[in-house]
């Protein structure tokens, strides 16, 4: 039986059955997203007054390099999700992910000096980089065909509003507190660990790998999903060497490139925009205010994207979207009014964090099922060399005596070559389909 669009129908649920939706897998993955977008952020918050601590009294260049550090822990955390998720499950992953950045956050709080700061936040890091790729492949399996992209961008968001309760939280407590309790309050996100466990599902495909098909086939009846497209353990096994075999080699390299620019723009202006708008003239208050409109522009600016990619494919979101970082990341160099300002900055925020959100949709619905958590780790993972340079070029431009609009020249460079990278994936066939009138 076949639907309007000429493909095979869902069969039908046992009658009596109860049909789970997968909003609470959304949900959940937002939630723990949303911690891991305050985690990353919180640091760029708290820049200013790290800078300002006498009894550390460190430099812009150590404050950049710790920002690296924890980036690099992103890497290695990020490149083993796939190889995680295949041995432990994605559940027991996104669990131990939690754990790890979450009590990582409370020892930062207590960290007695520099070098125990660097350390617990490259420790850290390890736990963030795996939590991504593993919501992120969850959520695309357990959606269905036509809203995987909105489902994505939906959950994703979480990053931008982590982002934006870190800045409007240190409004509040910096001032009155200081920035070790902007990293105490990180240790929330342990009071998520019953219900994930609880609640969400096994990965089909892990389910499947390890013999437990009948297992499977009640998740895809349950959520209405169509079947697993990896039915055989020897196939899982197999996945990384596929990965990297001739066919997927230049769209996972494309990926990669685009992924490593965009997460560039996004840790420098992220972890810099505060202090930068400080040099400028601003207030903290107003640096900090600039830093949540960001983050709001990249909610409307992946939502939006992901929406148009169900219907149309993901190249031409991602392309307007890195064409929009680069205008807006050059406009913001000339000395706009405030009003002005904030307009660029939320068009910034749309065209970084939008921009990835798009990207990473697009890379997990562009692979097989059985390669999607390796793909999403491995561009994520390389990537993330994007995310370890962003904030040391942005401490190095700092330090020197450039000003601080070569900060924006540098990171448009990068937005300019993210568009190119995205606009040369080959399309795949279904993509093709779509993109051709009928």
């Amino acid at each position: 039986m076949f639907d309007s669009k000429n493909q095979p129908a869902i069969a039908a649920a046992p009658l009596g059955a109860r049909r789970r939706s997968s909003g609470m897998i959304v949900l959940l993955c937002f939630l723990t997203i949303t911690f891991d977008g305050y985690d990353l952020v919180v640091y760029g918050t708290t820049i200013p007054s790290i800078l300002g601590y006498d009894a550390w009294n460190i430099s812009p260049s150590t404050v950049g390099l710790i920002g690296s550090l924890t980036s690099f822990g992103l890497l290695i955390g990020a490149l083993s999700a796939g190889s995680l998720s295949a041995r432990f499950g994605a559940r027991a992953v996104m669990v131990g992910s939690i754990i790890s950045f979450s009590s990582m956050m409370g020892f930062a709080a207590l960290a007695p000096n520099p070098e125990v700061f660097a350390l617990v936040r490259f420790l850290g890091g390890l736990g963030l980089g795996a939590v991504m790729p593993t919501a992120i492949s969850l959520t695309v399996e357990y959606s269905r065909r036509e809203r995987r992209n909105l489902n994505n961008a939906l959950m994703f968001s979480g990053y931008a509003v982590g982002a934006i309760l870190a800045s409007g939280t240190a409004i509040v407590v910096l001032p009155q507190l200081g920035f070790r309790w902007m990293y105490a309050i990180g240790l929330i996100p342990l009071l998520l660990v019953p219900a994930i466990w609880r609640v969400l599902p096994e990965s089909r495909v892990y389910l499947i790998a390890q013999g437990r098909r009948s297992e499977a086939d009640h998740l895809t009846e349950q959520y209405g999903l169509d079947d697993a497209a990896v039915r055989t353990r020897s196939q899982t096994d197999r996945s990384m060497r596929q990965l990297l075999a001739r066919t997927h080699a230049l769209p996972l390299a494309l990926f990669t490139v685009a992924t490593f620019c965009g997460l560039l723009v996004i840790y420098g202006v992220n972890t810099w925009l505060p202090n930068i708008m400080r040099e400028a003239g601003y207030s903290l208050g107003m640096s900090l205010t600039f830093l949540a409109t960001l983050n709001a522009g990249a909610i409307v600016g992946g939502i939006t994207g992901s929406v148009v990619a169900d219907r149309i494919g993901s190249k031409i979101p991602a392309v307007i979207a890195f064409s929009i970082a680069t205008t807006s990341t050059i406009l913001i160099s000339t000395g706009l009014p405030t009003a002005g300002l904030f307009v660029v900055v939320a068009m910034l925020g749309m065209g970084t964090t939008g921009t990835q959100i798009v990207v990473t949709g697009w890379v997990a619905t562009y692979f097989p099922d059985a390669l999607r958590t390796g793909a999403i780790g491995f561009v994520l993972g390389l990537g993330r060399l994007g995310a370890i340079a962003g904030p040391a070029i942005g401490g190095w431009i700092t330090a020197s005596a450039l000003g601080h609009q070569w900060n924006y020249y540098t990171f448009a460079a990068f937005a300019v070559t993210g568009a190119v990278a995205m606009f040369l994936v080959p399309l795949t066939r279904t993509e093709s389909t779509r993109h051709t009138p009928q």
